[in-house]
């Protein structure tokens, strides 16, 4: 009993030291993202030239997470119950695998072959992304587990709050570490980020001895008979739940589609033409509005319904890029970047809780692997198969100014989402709301 009451001591159902564990697990992570990917896709412009084969690094990442975690990371996941070890393995292995590629890298750099400098970064990290997607269903199932419908919502804020504290301090260490490609040239990002890959191994390592099998199978129990207990109809939730990823691929797919394709264009000259600090106080701005909305959104949802919330970020997602090419100033984008952070992690968080809520907690592994092939879209594929043709369509065949390109693939975004929306609202916010008013 003393042990159980130490796990709910901290508030949101978990103990205060595997609370800390998994924020700084949270923090170190989003730290190291923003250290590495704030001037990737800019340093691999810079080699290989052109939108679209840039953003392949996404795409192909993103088709090697994906099979890794539905093919066989799920199924571990689920059939072993090892959440927190596959997060340490996961962590452990991108550490080695970061020096490697780093180490081809500068080979060919040495050798003068820029082009091929830059496919091997992007498929070295492909590669490692099979393995490394072990550590990203461990984390969502871990999540899942530990929380309860009730404060799923807040807990889930809570890190990404603490996560986007990490985000904002890894894109001001990026701007300085850049220095215009030298630091990935010269292997002094690649260094931080793995000393950062381990430490945050060795923090989930420390976890998994916090969570014993015995005692985190009694919590487990108790928590899967409170997930019963759901207001929704858990009989209906499969077809909710495949509508909502369908919704989802669209909104994403438009959110992420000019993700490329908005850091070339801050630094156009005949636009902002920002400088890499300028583009660092921009980017800052989105993971600033990231972090409070995820704050607010993830108490509010668990006060007012996930429906409501995830209908306000959408809208707000559609709106955003259609600003992007009416601001003139470093210090307006800023703001309205920002605005696009507060609504794409309100998606991010809300989404994550209300698929915790909707799915059963013995297929957690496997269903949240679909969940997160999903939010892989937004690591490039959208800017590899959208973004990228439609912006070097228009400037390369066209022959049309690259801000205007640029602007008329904001555009398309904001159709994107906008019609991802409208799938949300019928054939998942609907049912759901119908569910509530039936259960109640």
């Amino acid at each position: 009993m003393a042990r159980d009451s130490g796990f709910k001591a901290s508030g949101w159902g978990v103990s205060r030291s595997v609370l800390f564990s998994l924020g700084s697990f949270q923090f170190l992570t989003f730290l190291r993202r923003g250290v590495f990917y704030s001037f990737m896709y800019i340093y691999l412009f810079s080699l290989i030239g052109n939108v679209t084969s840039t953003a392949a690094l996404g795409t192909l990442n993103m088709i090697a997470s994906t099979v890794g975690q539905n093919l066989l990371w799920g199924r571990i996941s689920d059939r072993y119950r090892v959440r927190a070890n596959l997060v340490v393995l996961g962590e452990l292995i991108a550490g080695f695998f970061y020096i490697t590629v780093f180490l081809v890298h500068r080979s060919l750099m040495e050798t003068g072959t820029k082009y091929a400098a830059g496919l091997s970064i992007v498929f070295g990290l492909s590669l490692l992304e099979f393995f490394w997607s072990m550590s990203d269903v461990g984390w969502a199932a871990l999540l899942a587990d530990v929380t309860t419908q009730k404060t799923r919502g807040s807990l889930v804020g809570a890190l990404n709050f603490v996560g986007s504290i990490g985000r904002i301090t890894g894109i001001i260490f990026a701007g300085f570490l850049y220095e215009g490609g030298l630091g990935f040239r010269q292997g002094t990002i690649f260094y931080v980020v793995t000393a950062m890959l381990f430490t945050g191994g060795a923090i989930m390592s420390v976890t998994s001895r916090f969570i014993k099998t015995s005692f985190f199978a009694t919590f487990l129990q108790e928590n899967t008979h409170e997930e019963t207990k759901s207001a929704y109809d858990q009989d209906s939730n499969s077809e909710v739940y495949r509508w909502f990823l369908v919704s989802l691929i669209v909104v994403v797919l438009g959110v992420t589609c000019v993700s490329q394709v908005f850091l070339l264009f801050l630094q156009l000259p005949d636009g902002l033409s920002a400088s890499d600090e300028a583009v660092s106080l921009v980017l800052t701005a989105w993971t600033v509005g990231g972090m409070l909305a995820s704050l607010v959104a993830g108490k509010l949802s668990d006060r007012l319904g996930r429906v409501k919330l995830i209908l306000c970020g959408l809208i707000l997602s559609a709106i955003t890029p259609l600003l992007y090419g009416v601001v003139h100033d470093v210090v307006s984008m800023a703001i309205v970047y920002g605005l696009n952070g507060a609504s794409f992690w309100t998606l991010q968080t809300v989404g994550f809780t209300l698929v915790g809520d909707i799915i059963p907690a013995d297929r957690r592994g496997r269903l949240f692997s679909r969940y997160n092939a999903v939010m892989a879209l937004s690591w490039g594929p959208a800017g590899f198969l959208i973004g990228g043709p439609l912006a070097d369509a228009q400037t390369q065949i066209l022959r049309i100014p690259r801000h205007t390109a640029y602007t008329n693939t904001f555009f398309v975004s904001s159709v994107l989402v906008g019609a991802g929306t409208i799938i949300f609202f019928l054939n998942v916010g609907r049912r759901l709301q119908r569910q509530l008013l039936n259960g109640s």
